[in-house]
């Protein structure tokens, strides 16, 4: 990347829902930065053991740091992000350092898939030649002319905490670090999971506290950004003999890695070196990297993790967990748009499974608590997935497996039929065939902020992409099963009628609001637009349906995705920022989300009559400016919101799953 954005983040998840994270500079900005945070109840429970580490090199000419930290009030001690010289993401972070015009480290980071761990790797490039040509050479050699005397020392930081906390100084913290050979084992405190460190170099335990860690991106959240964290001791290594290496692993229950059953894959066997088993895995792990087709399917892939003995999606790092909406939401294009029907067939058929009085959970609490049911919509985009994950599985003889297919169909029944009966929070069927759904206290759709203990957006009634979804997904059941034609068909007759309103050429966001018969709220937001565009029907005439996604663009378009409300509204917000109240506040006042970028494009290609030309223009038209944003912000990712007027500077959550599952969709699907 050039020049480099020191602030853009970058990720390296595990598979498990555990992950390694930072910045370019190295500076840690938020508490979620760390280079060993695991799940222990894998996708939930996740824990910081390892928050990060000073690094610094001495020689004869003098000691030099490449690493920097932020302390209180606004301190940046060392100097180690001055002296990068460049930085690369693909296929893992890499940094180089020049420490003088003889001498330049390269440092490198990555995490094996299903692993618990990190491996940490620094060698010396003389005068920044690269024997590899790419890096390739970085776990086996480093240049001939290497000067003389050059040793690294590595200080970690150590928590043992909550991935949303933050750690202070205290007595009960172990320092206790016990050595075998090239393994050291910390355990901050007891029922935390054990650290084990392995490394060709040698340990000295200094324990001793860093205090007044300050993370940037919280206080820019307003929530508490300071942080004291532990350090046992330093890793020492001879640059100058052969490149270091470090591995950083998560073991559960406290036992020895070598004889534990929660021992990480890329564990040394007792008679192998780390360094023999660092390029292994290394190896192993660029092989399996560069089976990807192109770095934005490598990029999806991150997403995908293990639940119980299936599988689910992260639906953002670094705090979202796996949530129902946003899981079904992404899948169409993470897994589904990009061939990868077995892991989308995988986690459809764990979700299926979950179903209650005809709805599918809208969470799955980060500490294992019972799931939250607080979405009308999820069970709905369910729907939507499993008819996509049906229809791209029929090209395939080896999914179409009448036991999956009775397993997903006998969901989608009791979904139909506990929307249509009546379930939880006055979700039901009206007379009209519409979805009526909302009660105060409780937000159903995706416009789901609350402060204060209300809702900001409550859209109580019969919000208008309820009924495009209802519908739709009425329309699916109706291959399953005839009973659900004619509800559809009464739906559909009424939702123009209702929502349409011509003096505005567009549709209401809610008819029936508060669920009085005749209330209309023609509140201009994008949630119209899931009736032409996003889902398999398009509900309106081809006039109107043109007329909507016109007035779309005019007042809602963004380079980044769709505003959540247009200028001329009440309560529009140009910016997000402030504190938490002030940001949950605006979360879908104007606020712009990339995810919308899906149903609007396919919306745009439909009224064009959806062939070459249609998508060649949208593809110059809309797409650019996403694919300029993955080299900002979460590097090869999407953010989950950018602010609603220029230049949209990302906001929320860096590494977005829906955000990049809806521009393969539309690259894969909507525009191939």
């Amino acid at each position: 990347m050039n020049p480099i954005d020191p602030n853009a983040e970058w990720i390296e998840p595990d598979g498990l829902g555990g992950f390694a994270s930072g910045t370019v500079s190295g500076i840690r900005t938020r508490r979620y930065h760390a280079l060993l945070l695991t799940a222990t109840a894998p996708p939930a429970g996740r824990m910081v053991l390892v928050n990060g580490f000073d690094a610094w090199v001495e020689t004869a000419r003098g000691t030099f740091a490449i690493s920097s930290q932020r302390y209180a009030p606004d301190v940046i001690h060392h100097d180690g992000a001055s002296r990068i010289e460049s930085f690369e993401y693909e296929p893992w972070p890499r940094w180089r350092y020049r420490i003088d015009n003889d001498l330049v480290l390269e440092q490198e980071l990555f995490v094996p898939k299903g692993e618990s761990a990190v491996f940490i790797s620094w060698r010396i490039v003389a005068g920044g030649a690269d024997p590899g040509g790419d890096g390739s050479a970085h776990a086996l050699n480093q240049a001939a002319s290497t000067p003389p005397a050059t040793t690294l020392r590595v200080r970690l930081f150590l928590s043992g905490r909550d991935f949303h906390a933050t750690h202070h100084e205290n007595a009960s913290f172990k320092f206790v670090a016990d050595q075998n050979g090239e393994r050291v084992r910390f355990q901050s405190y007891d029922g935390v999971p054990v650290v084990i460190a392995y490394s060709n170099g040698h340990y000295a335990h200094e324990p001793t506290w860093y205090r007044n860690f300050v993370y940037s991106e919280e206080q820019l959240r307003g929530l508490d950004a300071v942080e004291d964290l532990a350090s046992p001791g330093v890793f020492e290594f001879s640059l100058s003999e052969k490149p270091a290496v470090l591995m950083l692993s998560a073991v559960a229950g406290g036992g020895d890695p070598g004889n534990s059953a929660n021992s990480p894959a890329s564990t040394p066997p007792a008679k192998e070196s780390i360094e023999a088993r660092h390029v292994q895995v290394r190896t192993s792990e660029q092989a399996r990297r560069q089976n990807f087709s192109n770095p934005l399917e490598r990029s999806a892939d991150v997403y995908l993790v293990k639940r119980g003995k299936g599988k689910t999606l992260i639906a953002g790092y670094p705090w979202f967990g796996d949530w129902g909406r946003d899981t079904f939401i992404a899948l169409r294009g993470l897994c589904i748009a990009t061939g990868r029907l077995e892991e989308a067939r995988d986690i459809l058929l764990q979700w299926a499974g979950t179903v209650s009085e005809g709805m599918l959970p809208n969470r799955f609490p980060d500490q294992g608590e019972q799931p939250e049911f607080n979405s009308v919509d999820a069970s709905l985009w369910y729907i939507i997935a499993v008819n996509d994950y049906l229809l791209a599985a029929k090209k395939q003889a080896t999914l179409n497996d009448d036991c999956h297919i009775k397993k997903l169909s006998v969901a989608v029944e009791a979904i139909l039929g506990g929307y249509s009966e009546g379930t939880r929070f006055g979700i039901r069927a009206d007379r009209d065939g519409l979805l009526s759904a909302g009660e105060h206290g409780q937000q159903l759709t995706w416009m789901d902020a609350r402060v204060d203990g209300r809702e900001i957006t409550p859209r109580i009634g019969k919000p208008v992409e309820i009924q495009a979804l209802w519908l739709n997904a009425l329309a699916i059941g109706a291959k399953f099963s005839g009973q659900w034609q004619a509800l559809f068909e009464k739906g559909k007759a009424a939702f123009e009628s209702k929502f349409w309103n011509e003096h505005a050429g567009c549709l209401a966001d809610v008819i029936d609001c508060d669920h009085q018969p005749g209330a209309v709220d023609l509140t201009f937001r994008p949630n119209q637009i899931f009736a032409v565009g996003g889902l398999p029907l398009m509900l309106l005439s081809e006039e109107k349906a043109r007329r909507v996604v016109d007035a779309v663009e005019m007042l809602l378009a963004t380079p980044m995705g769709l505003r959540s409300l247009a200028p001329r509204e009440r309560g529009y917000a140009p910016h997000y920022q402030g504190d938490s109240r002030a940001i949950d506040s605006v979360y879908h006042q104007g606020t712009v989300w990339p995810w919308l970028i899906g149903p609007f494009v396919e919306a745009w290609v439909r009224v064009r009559g959806a062939n070459a030309d249609a998508r060649k223009k949208a593809r110059a038209r809309f797409l650019p400016a996403l694919y300029e944003h993955l080299n900002h912000a979460g590097l090869g990712h999407i953010s989950e919101i950018c602010d609603a007027e220029p230049p949209h500077t990302p906001r929320g959550c860096p590494f977005q799953a829906w955000s990049l599952g809806e521009l393969l969709r539309v690259e894969r699907s909507v525009l191939a």
